[in-house]
């Protein structure tokens, strides 16, 4: 290099240095006039701009039928749609600021929320007709919850197509995760049913892949005290007083005792429970009569859905002609048992420490 190159060289060495320092020296108010909020950034992001590229159409067409709906969705821009979370939108107008805004599955994810949650609910109703409200809701959701959601879209290969950004404020209460923005999928997809064939198929959809997943409905429900939720389970059917019965037992006096115990009402057998102690046997045992009625479940033969009275035609529920299906409601299953005593319902008035109210109460600890 001669000494020209290297003077021009030092030279423009020192006025980017100098540049630097007066940019540094700048208010910030002063940095971000020159460009408009939704300007790109000025430094380039490659991850960024990677990100708001839209997904090869020959992507979202292998999607649709690999998930079943090629003959329902023909347009890849619908499925596109489905697959934009809303969050999306902020990363495509800082990168493509003179492009229109694309189209996000907001309302498709609410219309299809709203679907499942109806799909779910008559579902497990009419599968256990004796369980508690609160272990109602509990099933619902996890059959239909976002956990779920999020699980199915991975499951179905969303995760390469989801198109989303993770907001950049520092608070979290802000940010969107990841898999939020996956569970809107699913939802979105099932709207997208309803919307191009009829609510039945948009039901049958849900049944092959949400209800056909099993879900552990013994664990979900927990009882302080089942001996005494049984004792008056038992009298609100006006049967006989519970009698716990000592069935078998197996090394009394060792280190390691094995009891099981039956709960008899008359001649008929409740429950049946094993444990260390007869005071464990006894307690599962109670356990055990309480789960065979709550979760009695109704044969699938025998199994109708109010939502099956809907014509099977082409359109929503308002413009679908068709012949309704016949539908014969089955019998509604009495209530969980409430009661309470005093001090044990935990609930005490402001002020008097001594006076105890007497409260109506659950006893069921519900466990998701």
């Amino acid at each position: 290099m001669g000494y020209a190159q290297r003077k021009v060289a030092t030279t423009a060495a020192k006025l980017a240095h100098v540049s630097s320092q007066h940019l540094k020296a700048l208010p910030t108010k002063h940095l971000s006039a020159g460009r408009s909020a939704g300007a790109p950034p000025a430094v380039f992001d490659a991850q960024s701009w990677a990100a708001s590229q839209p997904p090869p159409r020959s992507t979202l067409a292998a999607f649709v039928h690999r998930i079943g709906l090629g003959n329902v969705v023909s347009s890849p821009d619908v499925i596109q749609q489905a697959v934009t979370h809303p969050s999306f939108v902020q990363l495509h107008t800082q990168q493509h600021p003179d492009q229109p805004l694309p189209a996000t599955n907001a309302s498709l994810a609410t219309l299809g929320n709203s679907l499942l949650g109806l799909f779910a609910t008559e579902y497990v109703n009419s599968s256990y007709p004796h369980l508690p409200t609160r272990v109602l809701k509990a099933a619902v959701s996890a059959h239909v919850g976002p956990t779920t959601c999020a699980n199915l879209a991975r499951e179905m290969g969303v995760t390469p197509i989801l198109r989303w950004h993770r907001s950049s404020s520092a608070s979290t209460q802000n940010s969107v995760l990841h898999a939020d923005a996956l569970a809107s999928v699913p939802r979105a997809l099932t709207a997208l049913v309803y919307q191009y064939r009829s609510l039945r198929s948009a039901r049958r959809f849900a049944e092959k892949f949400f209800f056909s997943r099993d879900v552990d409905m013994r664990s979900m429900i927990k009882f302080r005290d089942p001996k005494q939720t049984l004792l008056a389970t038992v009298e609100k059917y006006g049967r006989e007083r519970p009698v716990s019965r000592l069935l078998k037992e197996t090394g009394r006096y060792s280190q390691s005792p094995v009891f099981v115990v039956g709960i008899y009402s008359g001649a008929d057998q409740l429950g049946e429970g094993f444990g260390s102690s007869l005071k464990m046997a006894e307690y599962r045992a109670a356990e055990d009569s309480l789960l065979r009625l709550y979760l009695t479940r109704q044969p699938p033969h025998l199994l109708q859905l109010p939502s099956s009275t809907f014509p099977d035609a082409v359109g929503n529920v308002f413009d679908a002609v068709g012949t309704e299906g016949a539908y014969s409601p089955t019998s509604l299953g009495d209530s969980e048992v409430l009661y309470g005593s005093a001090g044990r319902a935990g609930i005490r008035v402001p002020g008097a420490r001594s006076r105890v109210v007497e409260a109506e109460d659950s006893d069921l600890d519900i466990y998701v």
